[in-house]
């Protein structure tokens, strides 16, 4: 379980790491462009860096603090501040009917909560 734990949390680390750069970095209109990107232009720029900045701050939450055995509580934690952005996301896109993106972020969500509940429940 420990194995399978890694690997989820690995992957979602890099999805977020990813996704968190290109709203850090890419200019809001160019995002707008790429599939499934329209959203953004329901949000303010500083609020789609913001939202950049916290998920690679959550990506880094997902690996670093078991890999560095400090703090290993933050781990669960952290995949819950991105459950609760895979919500919001998942009603943006069902509110935008663009259901596909909704699936794949639901999918996500699903992940985040299963690596949620396992490093939960080491702690028992």
């Amino acid at each position: 379980m420990n194995i399978a734990l890694w690997i989820i949390a690995g992957l979602l680390a890099a999805v977020f790491l990813i996704a968190g750069a290109n709203k850090l970095f890419i200019p809001r209109q160019k995002l707008a462009k790429a599939p499934g990107g329209g959203w953004v232009l329901d949000f303010s720029g500083s609020f789609v860096k913001t939202l950049g900045a916290v998920e690679i701050v959550g990506a880094a939450g997902l690996i670093l603090p078991a890999a560095l055995d400090i703090g290993p509580i933050l781990v669960p934690l952290a995949a819950l501040g991105l459950a609760v952005i895979m919500t919001g996301a998942a009603t943006v896109e069902f509110r935008r009917q663009e259901f596909k993106h909704m699936v794949l972020n639901l999918t996500y969500l699903a992940l985040i909560i299963f690596v949620a509940c396992g490093r939960f429940a080491s702690f028992s």
